[in-house]
């Protein structure tokens, strides 16, 4: 079959393995890595991945051939945590961080979440459209083509609709695709007084109802940490979730582990996110139920905190890890999953093998699309992140710089030189 395009002559390709499901443990650490390597795109989806001239069969009279002499291909990035749609900033609660003002006692004091709250209910849909379509743009050409967006800066529903409905459009006109998940439950809204179980009733009978009804969200997401909703709460909403049909996610272990790895392991989540405080016992228990660790490097980094989830002690239990920027305006505002990823490395010691993997076929089976996303397998799509570098190992070693030259979603040129096309 000829190809529509051959991208020809890559330094390197990095080509995970695809298992049908998340890489887990020491297969982390496994990877196909072709050397003068080709991609062959039909119909926007993968035909063939080669090493050398491609074979004459896949080139026909109107095959478009790209020489990318000297540059490193990947499976097009994948930010499977994102708080993407949200009002305003939060630059002024930096200085009180940097006086060791804790995160915890900003939200005590009505900052932090509550005050994205406020904006982003002030703000219209086309400000929130046109914030985070331009943050997507910052996305894509630092090489993301997938990304997880969470609601929960309303916490009432006519806020937390229209972001799911910013979700919903931009995933029609943006390049990127994007997976929406509902999380109401972000923290507990003035109005409620610090009574999480009353908030909690509300999100399982007035919300979770109409998003499923509406088909605004995949997956449901909670917060599981001190002073903002308990294990047996999380587990309520979580379980109502799923009765609805829902994938499930929870933040748990961020700062205090209170429980809730327990509940990701008894219901059995597609990811448990954060888990900086994950304990021995909560990551035998992740890994015996298949819990894939999303961790979150940028969000300890931002709140200059000392410690970062354990991902060799996961791995070593034989767990599952992706990595994701957290992209907020408050504990993470960055949209450069490559710094995340060097991260991974330096302060997480992981190996290129494991970051490249948890950035692609880890975090597409994350988001619930490995089938779709995350390797160069034949028929899936063909998005590709081409970077100005000759291997995989530099641009974790090359920090702090956008590396990514070239992105291709479904099989078009979307981002040429770091600029959108």
């Amino acid at each position: 079959m000829q190809a529509d395009k051959l991208l020809v002559h890559f330094s390197q390709i990095f080509s995970p393995i695809d298992k049908q499901r998340a890489l887990k443990g020491s297969e982390m650490s496994e990877a196909t890595i072709i050397e003068d390597g080709y991609i062959a795109i039909k119909n926007g989806k993968i035909l063939k991945i080669g090493s050398g001239h491609p074979d004459e069969s896949l080139i026909g009279e109107h095959t478009k051939i790209h020489d990318y002499t000297g540059k490193l291909a990947t499976p097009g990035l994948i930010d499977c945590h994102t708080h993407l749609v949200y009002g305003g900033s939060r630059e002024n609660e930096f200085a009180k961080k940097l006086n060791g003002v804790s995160y915890l006692d900003i939200l005590k004091e009505g900052g932090g979440i509550l005050s994205t709250v406020r904006s982003t209910k002030s703000a219209s849909f086309d400000t929130l459209y046109n914030k985070s379509s331009h943050l997507l743009d910052e996305m894509l050409i630092h090489g993301v083509t997938t990304v997880e967006a969470k609601s929960g800066y309303g916490l009432d529903w006519e806020t937390e609709k229209r972001q799911m409905e910013v979700v919903k459009e931009l995933n029609h006109t943006h390049p990127i695709d994007l997976v929406s998940t509902f999380m109401a439950a972000h923290a507990i809204p003035e109005e409620f007084n610090g009574d999480g179980d009353a908030f909690i009733d509300h999100i399982i009978s007035e919300m979770l109802p109409k998003v499923k009804e509406e088909k605004l969200a995949d997956f449901c997401d909670i917060f599981c940490e001190t002073g903002v909703f308990t294990a047996e709460q999380s587990r309520r909403l979580l379980q109502a979730a799923k009765d609805l049909d829902f994938k499930l996610r929870i933040h748990a272990d961020e700062i205090d582990s209170i429980g809730g790895v327990d509940v990701a392991a008894e219901l059995e989540t597609v990811s448990a996110e954060h888990l900086m405080a994950a304990t021995d016992e909560g990551i035998k228990k992740m890994s015996e139920s298949g819990v894939i660790g999303n961790l979150l490097p940028g969000t300890t980094f931002s709140l200059m905190a000392d410690t970062y989830a354990p991902a060799k002690k996961m791995l070593e239990a034989g767990m599952a890890i992706t990595l994701s920027t957290d992209s907020n305006p408050g504990s993470c505002p960055t949209a450069n999953i490559q710094f995340i990823m060097q991260l991974g490395c330096f302060k997480m010691h992981l190996t290129p093998i494991q970051v490249f993997n948890a950035v692609t076929i880890n975090a597409a089976y994350s988001v619930g699309l490995g089938d779709k996303i995350g390797s160069f397998t034949e028929g899936k799509r063909a998005d590709i992140a081409v970077f100005d570098a000759p291997n995989i190992d530099y641009p974790l070693y090359f920090f702090a710089t956008n590396l990514v030259q070239d992105v291709y979603k479904n099989g078009e040129l979307v981002s040429k030189n770091r600029q959108i096309v």
